[in-house]
């Protein structure tokens, strides 16, 4: 896998931004649907699916929060849902196959970072189960894809840098970190995209995990200001210092991989600044890539069979 991790030379860089990607991509007809997708990077993509044309569900655990943000967005549609629920993630997945919706497009953006210890389902840490949420969403909408294809955008980043798959103790029974669970779900982001692409391709399902850079978004709403300064996030003055994204800016590698003509015929890789990734040669984050822990084919189908048996779904093998 790793010898498919080479930039294509897109046109596009670490500061475009989403609009700037979609400009000239006529979206009208088509349908996604983006988790997370009324707050920071979501929400950016959101803006710039629908002011290219596409009808945009929104999954929000938070509808009415949800609704305020999004008001000024055409096309879009909060739908309510709660996606470490498994059986709500069923029920949304449901009623949109019901509707007759053709899926073009699922960004897995929905997240958490660091967050304090929280167990939900059957004693799931909440990371993790994020992960499940995305994979039973996935495998639920399946019926609904569009005939022609689809694809899935999964948000990865460069924390995966910090842990590959703790296949001992996933769920941090043992003692929690927060941040090796923040790291352990950005490699399983990046693992789903894999697996589900393997899948899937030759069924016109293709899948892509992309890390968005460094961007100060609600996801950091965990991570003290003080250990924000000290990490270098924000500047004196409270500032995102020099090298950080806007949200417009982090949107635009989730909204290329989602709609780019150079994908057609390459999927689940890992994507930076707008193009493939090439494959980490440092541990600086900043810096990026990927490391051969989050595109090993093997790891990838030990975690979809995982995932498949926690979740009971499994539409794609």
């Amino acid at each position: 896998m790793t010898n498919r991790q080479h930039k294509i030379g897109s046109g596009f860089g670490a500061w475009s931004t989403a609009e700037e990607v979609l400009a000239g991509i006529d979206l009208t007809g088509r349908t996604a649907v983006v988790t997370g997708g009324y707050s920071g990077l979501g929400l950016e993509v959101v803006r710039a699916f629908a002011g290219a044309g596409a009808r945009v569900l929104v999954p929000a655990r938070r509808p009415d929060a949800a609704r305020p943000a999004l008001r000024e967005v055409p096309r879009a549609e909060v739908r309510p849902l709660d996606l470490t629920d498994q059986a709500d993630v069923r029920r949304f997945a449901e009623r949109v196959v019901a509707d007759g919706a053709a899926i073009d497009v699922v960004v897995a953006n929905a997240g958490v970072m660091a967050c304090p210890e929280t167990r939900v389902g059957p004693g799931w840490e909440a990371h993790f189960a994020l992960h499940l949420g995305h994979h039973a969403l996935v495998n639920h909408l399946r019926p609904a894809f569009a005939p022609g294809g689809a694809r899935v955008v999964a948000l990865s980043s460069s924390g995966h840098f910090l842990s590959g798959m703790r296949w001992d103790d996933v769920h941090f029974r043992d003692g929690y970190d927060g941040w090796l669970a923040y790291a352990q779900a950005k490699t399983a982001a990046a693992l789903f995209a894999v697996h589900l692409d393997r899948l899937g391709g030759p069924a016109g399902v293709r899948a892509y995990a992309v890390h968005p850079g460094s961007i100060l978004t609600p996801l950091q709403r965990h991570v003290p200001v003080a250990q924000q300064s000290a990490l270098g996030w924000i500047t004196e003055d409270g500032t995102p210092p020099a090298g950080f994204k806007t949200p417009a800016q982090g949107a635009a590698t989730a909204a290329w991989a989602a709609t780019s003509p150079l994908l057609d015929d390459l999927g689940g890789v890992y994507c930076q600044d707008c193009d493939v990734a090439e494959p980490a040669t440092t541990d600086d984050m900043l810096v990026g890539g990927v490391k051969p822990w989050a595109v090993d084919p093997a790891e990838a189908a030990r975690l979809w069979a995982l995932s498949a048996e926690l979740t009971g779904v499994d539409a794609f093998s």
